[in-house]
């Protein structure tokens, strides 16, 4: 079974311009739909952004939409986060996901079932 481990995360200043990492083990990564969820202290986890397994499209949470852009290398396996302009409330753990389903439901936590374990990215201001 495939295995994500996020990276690039960690303390920033508000308005700087990060970028997280998710690898993935095997040969599989280029069959999947991909995704950024994030969770902040106290709240769901929720979603950020998605990537067809072609990487033709993308989708953002409305919160994230012209600062943040999601991208993948199927040669690589990798999957990427570009933060820009980050705001405080940016704040939270930051978890790749790996789903199959329908791109119809590529923004809803139930198509994922694999996930990484998360990085913690903290924005202060």
């Amino acid at each position: 079974q495939m295995q994500l481990v996020e990276s690039g995360g960690g303390l920033v200043q508000a308005g700087s311009s990060p970028r997280l990492s998710c690898a993935a083990s095997g040969r599989t990564f280029s069959f999947y739909t991909m995704a950024w969820f994030r969770q902040a202290p106290g709240k769901e986890r929720e979603f950020v952004a998605t990537i067809m397994y072609t990487g033709t499209m993308t989708s953002y949470a409305d919160s994230v939409r012209g600062r943040f852009t999601i991208s993948r290398d199927n040669d690589k396996n990798t999957l990427y986060l570009q933060m820009n302009s980050l705001k405080p409330e940016d704040t939270a753990t930051y978890y790749c996901a790996a789903g199959g389903s329908s791109w119809t439901r590529a923004t809803m936590i139930s198509t994922y079932d694999l996930w990484g374990q998360g990085t913690q990215v903290t924005v202060s201001s």
